[in-house]
């Protein structure tokens, strides 16, 4: 008798538990929606990683490679929920094994639609800006060595002379963010730090101008869904989508 009075009452702040996360839905869907969520976990530590002792190395690397065949079984949650996986940083920095299943990772989920989960490894903010300023030069340079060579280019002896040909020569905004490790998805709406840390760990400091920063208190584990919404609650009630909507028109 007990034990189905317990049944009842467990079934009872079930539903209401699952009735006030529809309200909740509601509520957020009336309001602009954020496109790209960004996590910084606690303990955080990038490039930083690999400064460590060899032993603690390739075992991060040996954990790494278990977590990323992971994803690539059938049954896997990415698989399950339709994510397209994308690994984002200096990956030639990785141990082949590694670097090798998160390329099959990628291209087993290549094909899922519903969501997109950028995880950033072996990856610094300052590394990308280098990465992609180094990859716009080599680019341009690539470019006005051809045209020279057929004759139809900028003649770099008399380079500067004429201000179009040197407006049509020089690395542009586009060129620098059409390189970057994160142009495969939008800048994020929001970032999240846990831990209560108000510092963002050289993590998308280029891409992280105009969302919103959230800093809760809880570690990384502990991170639960009235975090996330409250999340997208500051993020609507600050009006930061029209500043959003600006910067990519």
């Amino acid at each position: 008798m007990e034990k189905s009075g317990g049944n009842r009452a467990n079934q009872m702040f079930w539903s209401i538990g699952s009735f006030l996360r529809r309200c909740l839905f509601l509520v957020i869907s009336a309001r602009p929606i954020p496109h790209h969520i960004a996590f910084i976990m606690d303990g955080n530590r990038s490039i930083d990683n690999f400064k460590r002792q060899p032993e603690e190395v390739q075992s991060l690397m040996d954990l790494m490679h278990e977590k990323i065949e992971g994803l690539i079984k059938e049954e896997s949650i990415v698989n399950r929920y339709g994510v397209k996986v994308h690994f984002i940083g200096n990956l030639k920095l990785l141990s082949e094994p590694v670097r090798l299943a998160a390329v099959r990772a990628m291209v087993a989920t290549a094909n899922n639609s519903r969501g997109v989960l950028s995880i950033c490894i072996a990856y610094t903010s300052t590394d990308e800006i280098v990465h992609a300023v180094q990859e716009s030069c080599e680019e341009k340079w690539n470019e006005i060595s051809i045209l020279n060579a057929s004759g139809a280019g900028y003649d770099l002896d008399k380079f500067g002379e004429n201000e179009n040909e040197e407006r049509e020569s020089v690395v542009k905004l586009t060129d620098i963010e059409r390189h970057m490790y994160m142009a495969v998805a939008p800048d994020p709406d929001i970032l999240i730090r846990t831990s209560g840390e108000n510092r963002l760990s050289n993590f998308l400091l280029w891409q992280s101008a105009y969302c919103c920063l959230y800093s809760p208190s809880v570690l990384w584990p502990e991170i639960g869904f009235r975090h996330f919404v409250w999340a997208i609650f500051n993020f609507q009630c600050n009006g930061l989508y029209p500043e959003r909507k600006k910067k990519q028109s």
